[in-house]
């Protein structure tokens, strides 16, 4: 593999785009600059991460058994590629999962008012909700690329989510930077009340402030990054149920913009960037499927993998934002991975291999006692039977509900 990647995603974004954008953005709706970090107490009382109280619970099958699927950047206006509709919908008829996941970018620029944003978060999650598949999405950083025409930033995307039934996303907790990061407990199959498994979706934002401290960020990834006040509630959450339930609780992370330790996973090492130091870290770390764009984390760690490695719960962190990467590895004891691009109406690979790589990511958990084995695989496009012609194949937006009229 050479040195640098064929592909980078700052190629694809300009820095007047991105200033734009930044200055369209509603004060409330940034993902903040800098935190004050959030009081547990406060959290609890006005926000936890849980879904409403209405929304279903999640429980391991009778046999033990739990089945994950994840999707990423979706990523269209409210002509979705029908394309993208179709896997979803053949994915989920062939793994029939107990939860999906959208992990980020769920809508893209080219909603023109709030009806078409809401067409656009529907034509992707009403696969899900017609089926009876309670969901949840992450967000990711072009879920506000259309705010400047929409008007609907990430706090009114998350009402139109959390009127679906079997939506999962928790409200926003006070005093927590991002929006709707979300914990969501699996039930035991054997015993009533106990926590088996955590699902963890976290919001990495989407791009990093102008500047800090007066200096800028020429050089460094323009992305943003999981701030500590989010690192600290993931701590606190996480001693919370192993408080509850007397032992920690394992779990998998989802979250759109991959940590640097995706990267020191692939290259083997911090500064390495040769062939031979990927084939080491491939080697080291089991690291199976395909990089073929550089990871794009933002340019500070956010030390979420150390507070992982802390706690000892979470098992896997997997991200997507790079939509032509799907490779996964365990990084001293964590899985570290990407599912695919899933939407048919973002870039993908180069020229006629455009589609090649469009998927979802599947996770198979088995209880056994107080522990829960992993299995994950990715699903393609390619073996489904979609088309996977290097064009765009817009379609109507399906209708809408009454509830989500009315939102």
């Amino acid at each position: 593999m050479p040195d640098r990647m064929p592909m980078s995603r700052r190629a694809v974004l300009t820095a007047g785009a991105l200033g734009a954008l930044g200055a369209a953005l509603p004060l409330g709706a940034a993902h903040a600059d800098s935190t004050t970090p959030a009081d547990p107490a406060t959290t609890a009382a006005t926000g936890s991460g849980k879904p409403r109280p209405s929304a279903p619970k999640l429980r391991f099958r009778a046999d033990g058994t739990f089945k994950v699927v994840q999707f990423n950047d979706t990523q269209d206006d409210e002509q979705t590629d029908r394309r993208t509709v179709e896997l979803i919908e053949k994915v989920l008829d062939q793994e029939q999962p107990d939860f999906v996941v959208i992990n980020g970018d769920v809508i893209s620029s080219g909603c023109e008012s709030r009806l078409a944003v809401k067409q656009a978060i529907n034509n992707v999650v009403w696969p899900m909700e017609s089926r009876g598949i309670p969901w949840a999405v992450t967000y990711g950083n072009h879920d506000e690329d259309s705010l400047p025409e929409s008007g609907v930033d990430e706090a009114g995307m998350l009402q139109i989510y959390r009127s679906y039934a079997y939506n999962l996303n928790a409200d926003n907790a006070a005093g927590l930077t991002g929006t709707s990061n979300t914990l969501v407990p699996i039930g035991s199959s054997t015993t009533k009340n106990r926590d088996a498994f955590a699902l963890w979706m976290m919001d990495s934002g989407r791009y990093a402030p102008d500047a800090i401290a007066g200096q800028d960020f020429a050089g460094y990834p323009t992305w943003d990054w999981l701030r500590m006040d989010q690192v600290a509630w993931y701590r606190e959450q996480s001693s919370v149920l192993e408080r509850r339930g007397g032992r920690k609780v394992p779990g998998l992370m989802f979250i759109h913009i991959a940590l640097w330790e995706h990267r020191f996973m692939w290259w083997g090492g911090v500064d390495t960037r040769t062939e031979a130091d990927a084939a080491r870290g491939r080697a080291r770390h089991g690291i199976v499927g395909e990089r073929n764009e550089d990871e794009c984390p933002g340019p500070f760690n956010s030390g979420m993998f150390n507070a992982i490695l802390e706690r000892g719960d979470v098992k896997g962190v997997f991200v997507g934002h790079d939509h032509v990467n799907d490779y996964v590895g365990d990084y001293y004891g964590v899985k570290l991975g990407y599912a695919p691009g899933t939407g048919f109406g973002a870039y993908g690979l180069e020229g006629a291999e455009r589609n090649r790589m469009r998927g979802g990511r599947v996770f198979e958990l088995s209880e056994a006692g107080d522990t829960v084995s992993i299995s994950t695989r990715v699903v393609y496009a390619r073996d489904l039977g979609i088309d996977l012609t290097a064009d765009d194949q817009p379609m109507e937006p399906l209708p809408l509900d009454p509830a989500q009229q009315r939102v």
